[in-house]
């Protein structure tokens, strides 16, 4: 499964909303033996968010934690060509192009999106849940 940045980050601080169930979803995941692939567009979006949100000592923990338990993967030229594209198909959303990257990814590797973004639904990709 891809992870999206919202349920990355959610795992870091434990004031966000959805931390408890960021963790119930990790533990269900270990328990499934799911894959995390984790692009690099989105590491840098979530390392971004913790790091400015929870501090320097944070962000390395977390880094640490992603890099020894995710699959790490660089999008195609050709993916962020079609992102690019995916943006122009919702003009009145505020859709990112690292969703529209994420969904293209997700789309050309035929894996599940862990999201917490009801952009995903907008947007058709396949959602883990």
């Amino acid at each position: 499964m891809l992870a999206d940045t919202g349920p990355l980050y959610a795992t870091a601080d434990p004031d966000d909303a959805h931390h408890q169930r960021a963790h119930r979803e990790l533990r269900r995941i270990t328990r499934e033996k799911r894959e995390v692939i984790v692009p690099y567009p989105t590491l840098s979006e979530a390392y971004t968010l913790v790091l400015y949100r929870l501090g320097k000592k944070a962000a390395t923990t977390w880094l640490d934690d992603v890099r020894g338990g995710a699959v790490l993967v660089n999008p195609a030229p050709e993916d962020y060509q079609a992102a690019m594209k995916k943006l122009l198909e919702f003009p009145d959303q505020p859709v990112t192009l690292f969703d529209t990257t994420l969904a293209v990814l997700s789309s050309r590797l035929g894996a599940e999106v862990w999201t917490y973004d009801h952009h995903f639904d907008l947007m058709r990709a396949a959602v883990w849940r």
